[in-house]
């Protein structure tokens, strides 16, 4: 049993996938080291290209940009309204628990603010990240004004070596960093859509 445990943790481990970044004024180059990644062994859903230039990377059909919901901090806000919802509603149980209030109005009145507040809360969150750029990708704002574009990769531990050696091969890509990547069950899971619709007829 305990090796057992031992063994997944291993396995938990070893798919902990990290996201690289990298700057190009190149799309042409920028197509041939997605190529290149994917010969390599690295899956079209571990790759992707933030640009302001929409238009252009349309042209390069080799080339996969980042989702419209994926380039802003809809997600991330959502979520940290909701840690800010759930801890205002939070305080107004506590509040109208030690006040005593609770004992000559009851409870309902107070729950229902406190939903109330907490789906304000969230959904407040969610509105202010449709309008920033991503938590990861805000550092790049003057990068993007400027015309470049940024190579994102995610990649698990083992693949790192093959990254180091495509990537190296190509002068004008600029390295800038590393950040947090998706869950390694959302690439798989991407993995397994993207060859499903292969198959079909």
């Amino acid at each position: 049993m305990n090796k057992t445990w031992v063994q997944f943790g291993i396995q938990c481990r070893e798919a902990v996938m990290k996201r690289v970044f990298y700057i190009s004024d190149d799309l042409d180059d920028l197509e041939l080291v997605e190529y290149e990644l994917e010969l390599s062994g690295i899956s079209p859903p571990q790759i992707h290209v933030l640009t302001d230039n929409d238009t252009e990377v349309a042209s390069h059909h080799h080339l996969h940009p980042v989702k419209s919901i994926m380039r802003n901090d809809i997600i991330h806000s959502t979520e940290i309204g909701a840690v800010v919802g759930v801890c205002a509603a939070a305080i107004v149980l506590l509040v109208a628990f030690l006040s005593g209030a609770t004992e000559t109005v009851g409870w309902v009145p107070f729950v229902m603010l406190a939903i109330v507040m907490l789906g304000f809360i969230t959904w407040e969150g969610g509105l202010f990240g449709i309008q920033e750029l991503h938590y990861q990708f805000r550092r790049f704002k003057q990068v993007l004004k400027s015309g470049k574009h940024v190579l994102m990769v995610d990649v698990e531990p083992n693949q790192e070596i093959t990254l180091a050696n495509v990537t190296l091969a190509h002068d004008k890509l600029k390295p800038a960093g590393i950040g947090k990547a998706p869950p390694h069950w959302l690439i798989a899971t991407q993995n397994g859509w993207a060859k499903m619709k292969r198959t079909l007829p």
